[in-house]
């Protein structure tokens, strides 16, 4: 049975939109006018900026009382309780699991945050494990973080695939573990020269059929 090794944010749930639904209900009551949702989803960097960096900003931009920490657990929580799983995304997870794979969450992030999100929308029923950097001390695109995914699985990496949407951290973490890959574009144009995915698709859906189709 091979692994299907699989990104979260922006992967299996929608990272962006969740931040997004977040912040357009969080700036009115700061008093924000609606033109700063931008500002604040560019500062964000996809989740990518560190959360401390964004909380410093956000209460130096609003002049905003509360400490820094609290503006982090804001943030953190505030994705979570906006995090939603498409029906479709469960289907393909479900079809994968009865062609005979594993899926396996590998992602980058906190413990409590990632696994708050994997929990909320019920990614546990449909995969058969996770791997969180912050609790292995292994980050992508370091490609450690696969092989202990495979063995939190019990299983050999070999013949495993990676699915995810960050051209570095997921595309190359595959290339570096040896790993075929799709890359999932949301529309982008691929513009990495050193390395490239084994094939791209528009959305998780159409990824898990490009790596069953192989």
């Amino acid at each position: 049975m091979p692994l299907l090794l699989l990104d979260l944010d922006n992967t299996l749930v929608d990272r962006t939109g969740a931040f997004r639904l977040w912040a357009k209900e969080f700036l009115p009551v700061i008093g924000a006018p609606d033109s700063d949702l931008e500002w604040l989803m560019k500062l964000d960097s996809d989740g990518f900026t560190p959360r401390d960096e964004v909380a410093s900003a956000m209460r130096a931009r609003y002049l905003l009382d509360a400490p820094v920490e609290d503006i982090v657990a804001e943030l953190h929580m505030g994705v979570v309780e906006h995090t939603r799983l498409d029906p479709l995304i469960a289907c393909a997870l479900q079809i994968a699991d009865r062609a005979g794979w594993m899926p396996i969450i590998v992602t980058n992030g906190t413990r409590r945050q990632q696994e708050a999100k994997m929990r909320r929308v019920g990614l546990e029923r449909y995969v058969a494990g996770w791997v969180i950097s912050e609790e292995v001390g292994v980050r992508k695109p370091d490609p450690r973080i696969f092989e202990l995914a495979a063995n939190r699985a019990r299983h050999r990496l070999d013949g495993a695939w990676m699915i995810g949407d960050n051209p570095a951290a997921d595309i190359g973490g595959a290339t570096r573990a040896g790993l075929p890959s799709v890359w999932i574009s949301h529309g982008r144009h691929w513009t990495e020269p050193r390395f490239a995915p084994t094939h791209t698709a528009g959305n998780c859906l159409a990824a898990v059929y490009k790596v069953l189709a192989s």
